[in-house]
């Protein structure tokens, strides 16, 4: 893997290490392009932050990159075989990787572009931003979120045994989040803006959760919103009166959403729309400035479950093709929105 010493004037500058990111810098590189991905945090970053064993919803054929194979024991790989396969690619690849180098500003004209970090400058022609979305939560903003027993990532349940642990949210993450309490021994209560365990949540959990429900060993307020958080307690209003639940921890698993501060500092614009797209020909995947492409989820917006690795690794195809020159590839089905949040 190539040195973040080496030169800092590149073709291609790629803002994001996920596996979307790498993807883009290895299709260019391929193509004969010079490359580099910066990225805030570590590689594949996002995964890092994966509850431990995760499994993916995808099968290991339609996460791989760069036609690698991606082995695996499991029907779908779990976060760890990801965290193996995405550096072991990076590292066949010899990705020159600039790793924990935050963005800051892109400055200068199409072909003679400038990415500024926070610690220098590199010269590019073109800019690829595959930065995700799982690094910016959406935030309860009531009086409390920022006291330490409060999260808005989930790891692991085991700390919480015989705790009792109030989960906020009703999507994928809340409810696998919520049944792993559970098992683990934890008094969990779920807290449920709507007026029902959302239908998104993947059939073979979606059930296991109504039945917890239902029997009593979780305890779930429908059409409920969080009005405060206290060192021991959730206070909520329900359409039955406000209620304070007991709570030595409380995850807030309330979504993510794309770094706008970050496309506003690269010049990207956003749409009025109400998933804030960011401006992007949907064909090629430029954005408004000439020269800058996205790639991945960053460009749903809002609607963070438009894209996911199944479908976003083949923006990079679309984007090193326009570079190169080339006919866009004859890209599979898959290519088309589908729903796979986490």
């Amino acid at each position: 893997m190539a040195s973040t010493s080496e030169s800092s004037v590149f073709d291609v500058v790629v803002i994001g290490a996920g596996p979307v990111g790498l993807a883009s810098a290895i299709e260019v590189q391929r193509r004969g392009f010079s490359a580099v991905v910066v990225d805030k945090g570590a590689l594949v970053n996002s995964i890092i932050g994966y509850p431990t064993n995760m499994e993916f919803f995808s099968t290991p054929e339609l996460l791989e990159i760069g036609g690698h194979p991606f082995p695996t024991s499991h029907y779908k790989p779990l976060r760890e075989d990801g965290l193996d396969y995405y550096r072991r690619v990076a590292f066949a690849e010899n990705l020159n990787l600039r790793l924990y180098e935050r963005v800051v500003g892109l400055e200068g004209e199409p072909d003679q572009y400038e990415v500024v970090t926070e610690k220098g400058r590199i010269q590019c022609r073109y800019v690829i931003v595959a930065t995700g979305f799982y690094d910016v939560p959406n935030y309860l903003r009531v009086p409390g979120e920022d006291l330490p027993h409060v999260t808005h990532y989930y790891k692991e349940p085991y700390a919480h045994t015989g705790q009792h642990v109030v989960v906020v949210g009703a999507k994928n993450s809340s409810a696998k989040a919520a049944l792993q309490l559970l098992r683990a021994g934890a008094h969990v209560t779920m807290v449920v803006r709507g007026a029902a365990v959302s239908d998104s949540v993947k059939y073979w959990i979606r059930p296991d959760l109504l039945n917890r429900i239902k029997e009593g060993r979780i305890t779930a307020y429908f059409n409920a919103t969080v009005e405060r958080i206290t060192p021991d307690a959730v206070e909520i209003q329900t359409p039955e009166g406000r209620h304070a639940l007991p709570a030595s921890y409380v995850y807030a698993l309330t979504g993510y959403h794309p770094d706008f501060s970050l496309l506003a500092a690269l010049g990207i614009t956003c749409q009025t729309d109400a998933a804030q797209t960011p401006t992007h020909d949907a064909e090629t995947l430029e954005t408004n400035r000439p020269g800058v492409y996205l790639a991945g989820t960053v460009c749903g917006g809002l609607n963070t479950s438009r894209w996911f690795i199944e479908n976003g690794r083949y923006h990079a195809q679309v984007i090193a093709a326009r570079l190169a020159g080339e006919q866009a590839p004859e890209l599979p089905e898959v290519l088309q929105p589908v729903q796979l949040s986490k």
